[in-house]
């Protein structure tokens, strides 16, 4: 009796390991590994100066309207959505109070990576962040 239950601790030690090794695994957005019967975006989120933006928010839905989801850009400017499953999506980046325009019906299918950029252009006014840069420049 006794040792069934240091059998059944043991492996539910086992498992409980595995999980939580699984969950904190270190996994680069850039190097994200292809899951089976999935696609992926990646790209760059461009301000107006036409520099890479960092940390710039992306939402994406697929094209027949499900939920938005959103992701990070890096500290370069660039994402990467993983796990797509293959449909038409729709993406939208915003950043320093500025956003793009929708880039519409992307097509991702399985096994591939679809590389875009996203220019973002339009906003209420100008930011500082970018009209500092013209003055200094003139």
């Amino acid at each position: 009796m006794q040792m069934r239950r240091i059998v059944w601790l043991a492996a539910i030690y086992c498992v409980a390991t595995a999980f939580s090794m699984a969950l904190l695994a270190p996994g680069s957005a850039a190097g994200a590994p292809q899951h089976k019967g999935t696609g992926v975006l990646t790209g760059v989120v461009l301000g107006p100066d036409d520099k890479p933006v960092p940390h710039a928010s992306v939402t994406y839905q697929s094209s027949g309207g499900s939920a938005p989801h959103a992701v990070h850009a890096d500290a370069h400017g660039r994402f990467t959505i993983t796990k797509l499953k293959s449909d038409n999506y729709d993406l939208r980046a915003y950043g320093k109070g500025v956003f793009s325009e929708w880039q519409k019906n992307i097509a991702v299918r399985s096994g591939r990576t679809k590389t875009l950029n996203l220019q973002l252009i339009y906003a209420k006014e100008i930011p500082k962040a970018y009209t500092k840069k013209k003055k200094q420049q003139q």
